[in-house]
């Protein structure tokens, strides 16, 4: 019976007291007790942010890389070891600034990797830039006169690319937020879950702001419904929904439909190669130095 307190990590946290990233690390876990699934089972990707550092505060394997590189880290993952359970845990920053050619091609190609993008709508880590998510007009501590570019887009712009599984969470509500997790985790193929996580420090609105905001999406509303979730996604106004905004039809696996068409096997489960051998193919290669 795996148990809340097995991810426990002993890296002492480094966020701020009351960060929103609190909720989203307790949704994870829980999200992970709930699947039955147990630390060697799962593997955290992340690249630079304060939304990077989550993998070191769960106890799972983790690979921490560079800035806006997570992706292309988590999908070699997926195609070495499809067993594990990837999940990369990146900011919007990150996600979509630094890293949002591999966040595009990641949509084309369907690996059966899960996406949490904590979205502050700031360069928290790096004291209150602009990001990519930063509305238009807004002031910063570098854009003293207000951001000139336009928003980015990046739910609709999955939806567009006909990524299978899209929602959106917000921090403040756990057992929402840990459902979306559960979903996204058991879908298969690229499955993405932009989170709201208001920086206290640096960001321009208070949580309270967006909890007056935040509205779950009705009952009847058809998640299957493409065009319905590219006006949810694009939504402007005081009410902000959450939830699965999109889910489509099933899409081949990235690896997968390359591994049928020349039966090979992923890197994992093919044979341990003895030192023996591997010192004798180097043999000629040592003499000739």
């Amino acid at each position: 019976m795996i148990e809340f307190n097995d991810y426990k990590s002993e890296i002492e946290n480094q966020w701020c007291p009351g960060c929103p990233n609190f909720g989203i690390l307790t949704a994870l876990k829980r999200a992970l007790v709930s699947l039955g699934k147990e630390p060697h089972q799962v593997c955290l990707v992340s690249g630079i942010g304060q939304a990077a550092k989550l993998p070191h505060y769960l106890r799972c394997n983790l690979f921490n890389g560079l800035h806006g590189r997570a992706i292309p880290a988590a999908i070699g993952i997926h195609v070495a070891n499809p067993t594990l359970t990837t999940i990369v845990t990146t900011g919007e920053g990150d996600c979509y600034g630094e890293g949002g050619n591999h966040f595009l091609h990641a949509l084309r190609r369907n690996p059966d990797i899960t996406v949490i993008v904590h979205n502050n709508e700031i360069y928290a880590l790096t004291k209150g830039q602009g990001s990519p998510t930063t509305p238009r007009g807004e002031k910063t501590r570098l854009q003293f006169t207000g951001v000139e570019a336009a928003q980015a887009q990046m739910l609709s712009t999955a939806i567009i690319y006909e990524c299978a599984f899209v929602a959106r969470g917000f921090a403040g509500n756990m057992n929402h937020l840990s459902e979306l997790f559960v979903s996204a985790i058991a879908h298969r193929g690229l499955s993405l879950v932009e989170v709201i996580q208001p920086c206290i420090i640096y960001g321009t609105r208070l949580v309270s702001w967006y909890r007056e905001r935040v509205e779950l999406l009705p009952a009847d509303y058809d998640r299957r419904d493409r065009t319905a979730a590219l006006e949810t996604a694009l939504a402007q106004g005081n009410r902000i929904p959450i939830g699965v905004l999109y889910e489509g039809p099933p899409r081949p696996l990235f690896a997968e439909r390359y591994r049928k068409r020349m039966g090979e096997q992923p890197l994992a489960e093919l044979p341990l190669i003895r030192q023996k051998t591997i010192a004798a193919r180097l043999a000629p290669w040592n003499r000739n130095q």
